[in-house]
């Protein structure tokens, strides 16, 4: 099957329905693979996958370096999705300070970007994490101006607020909101954030619609984890939560399995079917996983389903925060 393509906001920005998430490539979820990620992306191009999503976090660096690679050779098939100033970096990527907004920075994290990345322009550039000491104003400003360079072609915000995205749109039109969203993460259905980029006629990017991977059904306890798997040290992975959340994973493995679908098909299906406006980007470096994600956008998600799944998983379902304290306060 070849991937429908849809508008991404109302700027001009068009890509698959679904992309590919490509953290889990060099960095959070295990050993790296570079030969397997790499076929991997090249596996999503021929199945129609053409937004790509990395950040200067991932590695940190080397996920765009890696990403770049891959793409080399085809980098017009490609839309090109990277994320800046959700932690400040040096030039060797060492962490030397928090969420930075700076517009010299964003300069100088943009051209760090092009050049691992290995092109001249990135299709959709987003602030990762709004910097609470610089006005998000100041932070588009910058933007808006490298837009005007051609350095960037789309922008996008992470994480954000209805207030932020009002403040950065008004400077600078967003296309893309990208934020965690999931039949385990649905706060931006009553904290505002989907009602606004409805109203501005902004795209929504949904990062994690498979919930870490927990609605896969493949992670029953922390020892299916890689010993540095960040997720050893998140909340809904602790011991209590993560009996709690199987439950719901069974309960919906079992309409799974009525359905003839896997876990992992029927939660993209499910996030796939909120609206023209949604574009799901599950992350993998497997082949095997990512034909299986992609396979899930050709599911005709029926209003009983749909209706039966949003039951079992209301806002709120999710035992546990989705990040520890401190990153949960960096959303802004």
């Amino acid at each position: 099957m070849t991937l429908q393509k849809h508008a991404v906001g109302g700027q001009g920005l068009v890509s698959s329905v679904q992309g590919l998430g490509t953290m889990g490539m060099t960095a959070m979820y295990g050993t790296p693979d570079d030969t397997e990620s790499a076929a991997t992306v090249h596996r999503a191009l021929e199945l129609g996958v053409t937004l790509f999503d990395t950040a200067d976090m991932y590695g940190p660096l080397t996920g765009e370096e890696l990403l770049g690679r891959a793409l080399r050779g085809r980098r017009e098939q490609a839309v090109i999705a990277t994320k800046f100033g959700g932690l400040t970096l040096d030039d060797s990527g060492r962490v030397v300070g928090g969420a930075n907004g700076q517009p010299d920075y964003v300069r100088t994290s943009l051209e760090g970007s092009l050049r691992r990345l290995g092109t001249d322009h990135v299709d959709l550039y987003i602030q990762h994490r709004v910097d609470p000491n610089v006005p998000v104003q100041e932070t588009f400003g910058a933007l808006g101006q490298l837009v005007a360079e051609g350095k960037i072609r789309y922008l996008g915000i992470s994480e954000a607020s209805p207030a932020s995205i009002r403040a950065a749109h008004a400077v600078a039109p967003l296309s893309a909101v990208q934020t965690e969203y999931s039949l385990f993460t649905r706060d931006v259905e009553t904290n505002g954030v989907l009602d606004t980029v409805r109203e501005l006629g902004i795209g929504f990017v949904a990062y994690a619609p498979l919930g870490r991977g927990f609605l896969t059904g493949a992670v029953r306890t922390l020892e299916d984890l890689h010993g540095d798997d960040w997720r050893r040290t998140s909340p809904r992975f602790a011991e209590e939560n993560l009996r709690q959340n199987l439950l719901l994973v069974d309960r919906i493995r079992a309409i799974s399995e009525q359905q003839g679908v896997t876990p992992a098909q029927l939660a993209l299906a499910w996030v796939l079917r909120q609206g023209d406006h949604i574009t799901a980007i599950p992350g993998t470096k497997r082949r095997t996983y990512l034909e299986e994600n992609v396979a899930a956008a050709r599911i005709e998600l029926d209003a009983a389903v749909f209706d039966e799944l949003g039951a079992i998983a209301p806002v709120g379902a999710a035992a546990g925060a989705r990040y520890a304290p401190e990153a949960m306060a960096a959303i802004q």
